[in-house]
C-alpha cells in the first residue's frame, strides 16, 4: 500500500494539522499533566524531561510519518488556529491503531469525538483500511466513551503496562464496513 503523508483535517469546531518539529514546545507545555499521561504506555518517560516533546517529536514522530507508518496531528481549535489543545494520531500496528491526549482544560467538551471521526474518516476512507482497533487502560472511562460513541465493540481484554502501572486493559475495534454503514448518508 502506498503511504499517504499527513494531511490537515477540519471539522467543525477543529483543525488537525500535521505534527511539526515546531509543535514540540507546545507540546511541552500542553503534555506533562498526570490526568494526561496515567493511561498512556509506560514508553512515555515519567516525570517527564524537559526536552521530552522534543525528543520525541524528533526522534520517533517525524521519521514514522516519512516512513508513511504513523500519522500524527497537532489538535487545535479552529477558531485559534496558532494554539493546541492536544494529539491524535493514528499507527500502522496491529492491535494498535490509534492513540490521543487531550489537555485537561479542553476535556469534557466533545473534541476528542469530533477528532477521532475525522482520522476514522482518514483510515477508512483515505488509506482504505479494513479495521481499527484501540487499546485502553480499563479504568480511563472518558476514552472507553468515545469508542462507544463511535460504535466501536469490546474483542478482547488483558493487562497492559502504563505510566501508571499495570491495569486491566481492554482492545476496541471498529471495521471499515461497520464505520460506512455508519456513514452512508456522509
Amino acid at each position: 500500500m502506498d503511504s499517504q503523508p499527513t494531511p490537515t483535517l477540519r471539522t467543525a469546531r477543529l483543525l488537525l494539522t500535521p505534527i511539526k518539529l515546531a509543535d514540540a514546545e507546545l507540546i511541552q507545555r500542553l503534555f506533562p499533566h498526570w490526568e494526561v499521561v496515567r493511561y498512556l504506555d509506560r514508553r512515555v518517560p515519567w516525570p517527564y524531561p524537559a526536552d521530552g516533546a522534543l525528543t520525541y517529536v524528533r526522534d520517533v514522530v517525524l521519521p514514522a510519518m516519512a516512513r508513511g507508518e504513523e500519522w500524527h496531528w497537532m489538535i487545535r481549535l479552529a477558531g485559534e488556529p496558532d494554539d493546541g489543545i492536544g494529539n491524535i494520531s493514528l499507527f500502522d500496528q496491529p492491535g494498535n491503531h490509534r492513540g490521543f491526549w487531550l489537555a485537561p482544560a479542553w476535556q469534557g467538551h466533545g473534541y476528542m469525538s469530533e477528532a477521532c471521526e475525522a482520522v476514522s474518516r482518514f483510515w477508512f476512507q483515505t488509506l482504505g483500511r479494513p479495521l481499527l482497533q484501540v487499546p485502553k487502560a480499563v479504568p480511563n472511562e472518558g476514552s472507553r466513551r468515545v469508542s462507544e460513541r463511535e460504535g466501536m465493540r469490546l474483542v478482547g481484554r488483558d493487562e497492559g503496562h502504563f505510566v501508571s502501572g499495570v491495569l486491566p486493559r481492554e482492545t476496541w475495534e471498529l471495521t471499515r464496513e461497520e464505520w460506512l454503514g455508519r456513514h452512508a448518508d456522509d
